[in-house]
């Protein structure tokens, strides 16, 4: 026996929700003779009579009840699985994997996965906590879709790197500490200080940073969360160097204080993904979305 026909499955629920072969012809933008051949051929292919037409309304056998019973669900099913399709076309429904480096701010990445909810609600976001270094490689080996990853990077196979942030990076100190308007090597180096931690570009920037300038400090404490290098400098404990974009909530803080570096250090980073020859419409929604937060 074929398969049902959902076009006539759907002609026989309107008959059973609206009491006439008339009625569901006109609701379905359907001929009456169109309607009367869409439940001839049901019964002829279930061998049962669906309908009784009597002079003024159109009634169902129990054969027939049992099937609208069964029609209304596969008719819901096929409209799921055709939304499901069109949500995955454009680029609505699926799941990416990014790669996120230690100093991207805590701050900012719930903002985009927000605004990616609000525009493509069926886009699962997969969050990894991965090094630059580290995320290359797993985009490479397809282990990951996208990466937000320090600038620069050696150049991979197939890897796309598109510039994405440049924030400057900032002391946040305890509220009692006696500062400058803006921070130098020299004074931060004798001072107690925490960072992220090495093999992080981040520790490598700043280590850089002192280097220039002729100094070459050890951290009091480094670590690998922002969250906590914040907590510090808010218990009194030491100063923290962060990107300004992590310590904007600080800015109004009793119990800390914000200053710029001198000279200036700028945090660049890049979002990395890997070329593919069919387009992902999933991944392509989370790199606009990305797109929107940069700064350059």
């Amino acid at each position: 026996m074929r398969n049902l026909n959902l076009d006539q499955l759907q002609t026989l629920v309107a008959i059973a929700d609206l009491g006439t072969f008339a009625a569901a012809s006109q609701a379905l933008h359907l001929a009456p003779p169109t309607v009367s051949l869409h439940i001839k051929e049901l019964e002829a292919r279930l061998d049962a009579t669906l309908v009784v037409r009597g002079r003024r309304q159109a009634a169902l056998t129990p054969a027939g009840h049992a099937l609208v019973d069964g029609a209304r669900k596969l008719l819901a099913a096929s409209d799921d699985l055709v939304e499901l399709v069109q949500r995955r076309a454009s680029g609505r429904e699926g799941l990416v994997r990014v790669g996120v480096s230690a100093g991207v701010s805590t701050r900012l990445l719930p903002l985009v996965l927000q605004a990616l909810s609000e525009r493509n609600p069926g886009v699962e976001v997969r969050l990894e906590a991965v090094g630059s270094a580290q995320s290359m490689q797993r985009l490479q080996l397809g282990s990951l879709d996208i990466a937000i990853v320090a600038s620069p990077q050696p150049a991979v196979a197939d890897i796309v790197l598109t510039p994405w942030r440049a924030d400057p990076m900032v002391a946040l100190l305890p509220a009692a500490w006696d500062a400058p308007e803006q921070v130098t090597a020299q004074w931060l180096s004798e001072r107690r200080w925490a960072s992220f931690s090495a093999p992080t570009q981040m520790h490598g920037l700043i280590a850089s940073w002192f280097g220039q300038a002729g100094y070459r400090p050890r951290p009091f404490l480094a670590l690998s969360y922002p969250g906590a290098l914040k907590s510090l400098a808010a218990a009194c404990q030491s100063a923290a160097l962060l990107p300004l974009e992590e310590v904007e909530d600080q800015r109004n803080a009793p119990d800390v204080q914000i200053r710029h570096l001198h000279p200036p250090l700028i945090r660049p980073m890049a979002v990395a993904h890997r070329q593919l020859s069919t387009p992902n419409p999933a991944v392509d929604a989370v790199r606009a979305v990305l797109a929107e937060f940069g700064q350059l």
